[in-house]
């Protein structure tokens, strides 16, 4: 066999993969109308040809990340680091062993810890993280995220991403796309694990953020986090969050509650009659109770209700991950994927 031979013969199973991954972009999604009009979007706006085409300096897509490119449920990730911090510190504070919000968060009643809505939450996140280096609390959030698990699927967090979703900001990302989070997560938190977990760079991430400080610190630059919240990327946040730390409008917009439905009016909802651009709104809905929970008008985190309802109206796509997906995580389980 000549050499040439031999190289072809070694190759063919990459290219075999290659040549699988370009037929289908998208293989943990259902043969459905919901896959099919991601790709006729995708290949629309990608042909030079078509009459849909957009430039590739366009082509923003931002995605919510709570419930969207993760599970969200008991409840958001950061509030358990919240709460694990909170144990970890308290030996210094004993005085929280009878002081609200923090004595129900000794005592694991979380429900109880978080009645104080807002205001016990922001009490919450200055006191476990106020005062400490961007360095400092960043090795805080990969030390923990390394080892912390959901408490009811007993699984690591970064392996409760979304295996339908990794693959479509891998899709979007080779047809020219540029990918970025807008969540209303804490962005300090989220650019921890953004890049390992989904290929998205800490620069493109948009989250609620704290106000710092720069100081030197022992000769050091530093950015110091402070106790006041500087902004929320939630709800009319997030095109705030978009038009401020992006500047151009996306194009196609991901998400999974109330919460991104001003993100995705500011992606879609057209301005003017010159206004021609191509426009994808999609909204992932929970009706999966055997592989992950099954929520929506009802559930204290990731409510789906005005979004809901307002998808028709608006042509936006709501993928059923029982329907769509045919596996949740990237590791097939039966809990996981389909039989």
């Amino acid at each position: 066999m000549k050499i040439a031979d031999k190289t072809i013969t070694s190759l063919l199973p990459i290219l075999l993969v290659a040549s699988a991954l370009r037929a289908d972009p998208l293989p943990s999604w259902e043969e459905t109308p919901a896959k099919t009009e991601i790709i006729q979007f995708v290949e629309s706006t990608t042909d030079p040809e078509s009459d849909s085409y957009v430039p590739p300096a366009e082509r923003i897509a931002t995605f919510d990340n709570d419930g969207t490119l993760w599970s969200e449920q008991p409840m958001y990730s950061q509030l358990f680091f919240i709460f694990d911090r909170v144990n970890e510190l308290a030996p210094k504070h004993p005085d929280w062993k009878t002081q609200e919000p923090f004595a129900s968060v000794l005592k694991g009643d979380y429900a109880k810890a978080l009645s104080g809505g807002d205001k016990a939450i922001m009490e919450l996140v200055a006191a476990t993280s106020s005062g400490m280096t961007s360095e400092e609390y960043s090795d805080a959030v990969r030390d923990w995220i390394k080892t912390a698990k959901n408490p009811e699927k007993k699984m690591l967090y970064t392996d409760m991403v979304f295996q339908p979703m990794l693959e479509l900001l891998t899709y979007l990302r080779a047809e020219g796309y540029k990918t970025y989070i807008v969540s209303g997560g804490g962005i300090d938190f989220m650019r921890v694990f953004a890049e390992e977990v989904y290929g998205i760079p800490p620069e493109q991430v948009v989250g609620s953020e704290l106000q710092a400080k720069f100081a030197m610190q022992d000769g050091v630059p530093v950015m110091i986090k402070e106790s006041s919240l500087d902004f929320i990327d939630d709800k009319a946040g997030k095109p705030l969050g978009i038009y401020q730390h992006i500047g151009r409008r996306p194009i196609f917009a991901a998400g999974n509650s109330d919460g991104d439905m001003q993100m995705l009016q500011y992606t879609t909802v057209r301005r003017s009659s010159d206004d021609d651009l191509p426009r994808f709104g999609l909204l992932v809905h929970h009706d999966d109770a055997d592989r992950e929970w099954a929520y929506d008008r009802d559930s204290h985190f990731g409510k789906l209700d005005k979004a809901l309802d307002a998808a028709s109206d608006n042509d936006w796509l709501v993928v059923s991950m029982k329907d769509d997906w045919v596996s949740i995580y990237p590791a097939a389980s039966s809990a996981s994927s389909k039989e």
